[in-house]
C-alpha cells in the first residue's frame, strides 16, 4: 500500500484527498464533484497586503464570466466561492438552472443554505419531507439535511443558491454528501435544455 493510500474496501482503493488522480478511475458526472477544489483559500502575507488585496478586489462579477456546468437537464454557475473570486472567503452564491420537469442531485451537506426562486415552479425534499415552490419563494435547507431539488412545471426553473459553505469547511465541518446523482438523460420526449444565456 502506497503512502497515499489511506485504506482499501474490496477492489476499490481510497487515496488520500488531495492527492494527484485522487478521483482516477471514478465515473465522471460534473467535473466539479469529481476535481480538486479550493473550498478556502489561504491568507498569506502580512495584515496590510492582505486588508488591501482585498479592497482592490472587484465588487461586480457579470454573469458571462462564468459557464455553466452540468447538463443535461440541471445546469449550474458557481460565480462567488474561494475558489472563483479573492473578494469570497466565507460564502458561497450559485446559480441553478433546472428543464421542465427535471431535478437536481439528491445530496446533504452541513452548513444550511437558502434557495431563492427566482422562475419558474417546483419542489424539495427535505429528508423525505415535500416542500412546494414558487418563483418569489425561499426555501431554506436546514443543516445536516439530505435533500433535493425538483422542476415541476412546464418551463424552466432558475434559482439562486446562497450559502456558508466555505465558512462549514473552514470550521471543519466537513460532511458533504452526494447520495443520486441528476439524472444522464432528458426525461422522455423532452427536448435538449440550454439554461439562459442573460444569467
Amino acid at each position: 500500500m502506497s503512502e497515499d493510500t489511506v485504506g482499501e474496501k474490496e477492489t476499490e482503493v481510497y487515496v488520500k484527498p488531495g492527492t494527484p488522480g485522487h478521483n482516477e478511475g471514478k465515473e465522471v458526472v460534473w467535473t466539479r464533484w469529481q476535481k480538486k477544489r479550493t473550498f478556502v483559500r489561504a491568507l498569506e502575507g502580512t495584515y496590510g497586503e492582505v486588508y488591501k488585496s482585498l479592497y482592490a478586489q472587484p465588487r461586480v462579477y457579470p454573469h458571462g464570466d462564468f459557464a455553466w456546468k452540468g447538463g443535461p437537464g440541471y445546469y449550474d454557475k458557481a460565480p462567488i466561492n474561494p475558489q472563483a473570486v479573492e473578494i469570497a472567503q466565507s460564502i458561497e452564491c450559485h446559480i441553478s438552472a433546472f428543464a421542465a420537469k427535471c431535478h437536481g442531485q439528491k445530496h446533504g451537506h452541513m452548513n444550511s443554505a437558502v434557495f431563492y426562486i427566482l422562475t419558474g415552479e417546483g419542489h424539495d425534499v427535505h429528508d423525505g419531507v415535500r416542500l412546494p415552490y414558487a418563483a418569489g419563494d425561499a426555501c431554506i435547507v436546514e443543516n445536516g439535511c439530505v435533500h433535493q431539488h425538483f422542476n415541476d412545471g412546464e418551463d424552466e426553473m432558475i434559482a439562486l443558491v446562497m450559502k456558508a459553505k466555505p465558512l462549514f469547511l473552514f470550521m471543519h465541518m466537513l460532511f458533504q454528501k452526494v447520495v443520486d446523482y441528476p439524472p444522464k438523460e432528458m426525461p422522455e420526449g423532452r427536448d435538449v435544455y440550454t439554461p439562459p444565456d442573460d444569467l
